[in-house]
């Protein structure tokens, strides 16, 4: 993994396809100073969603690029590495981006793309996390910031942060809480980055030569699996 240059703005693309409150989160620490990285351009796989309205609020350029107009998941992920390239960011950011990439876009990016997924890591990949959560009656829920890689959901963990999990909770008040994690971890995750304060070894993700605390919460659940 190339390191970035910290006394430069690090070049953004963020990939969204729904409301964006993650894409906000990001240009809201970006506004106050505590993130020094510039958004080239906000790509969305639906057309008209408000994550659109957000980045144009924000003077970011828009894109919009219809899954549903090409063939295959193949025809899609090439013509997006070609949109994505013309802005030359170093760290590419899926934010609420809903579409499961190919290997070979994974791998043109590999080392310079994150994702927030709603769940400690690596319990509940994939869809409807809150829901899975509370019916596996766990005590404590939360968010992961990962590199991305050809396991789905399944790559270095960069970030976590935990909430608890209450006796009457729903999916939606739990979603809620999460995503006040999400917001605060996600454009740290973007810092640390910029800064060139990661590095991958093997499956985890050190920064400044050590591993994190929070990344602990990685192995109790596996343990926990493994049983």
């Amino acid at each position: 993994m190339s390191s970035p240059d910290p006394t430069k703005p690090l070049p953004l693309v963020v990939l969204i396809s729904g409301r964006g409150s993650n894409l906000q989160a990001i240009i809201d620490a970006i506004q106050v100073g505590t993130l020094n990285a510039e958004i080239r351009a906000v790509i969305s796989n639906v057309p008209d969603v408000a994550g659109l309205d957000r980045a144009q609020a924000a003077g970011i350029p828009t894109q919009v690029l219809d899954h549903s107009k090409f063939d295959d998941r193949e025809a899609f992920d090439s013509a997006l590495i070609e949109l994505i390239d013309r802005f030359a960011p170093e760290l590419l950011v899926l934010a609420g981006f809903m579409r499961v990439l190919s290997p070979r876009f994974v791998r043109h990016f590999a080392g310079r793309m994150f994702n927030i997924h709603p769940s400690l890591l690596p319990e509940f990949r994939g869809l409807n996390t809150h829901a899975r959560a509370l019916a596996a009656k766990r005590s404590r829920h939360g968010a992961s910031v990962h590199f991305v890689t050809e396991d789905l959901d399944g790559g270095p963990i960069v970030a976590q942060a935990s909430v608890p999990v209450f006796d009457g909770d729903t999916p939606d008040a739990l979603a809620t809480r999460v995503l006040e994690q999400e917001h605060r971890i996600l454009p740290q995750a973007i810092r640390w980055f910029g800064e060139g304060r990661l590095t991958i070894h093997g499956d985890e993700v050190w920064l400044d030569g050590a591993l994190r605390p929070e990344q602990g919460l990685q192995r109790p659940l596996r343990e926990e699996a493994a049983r």
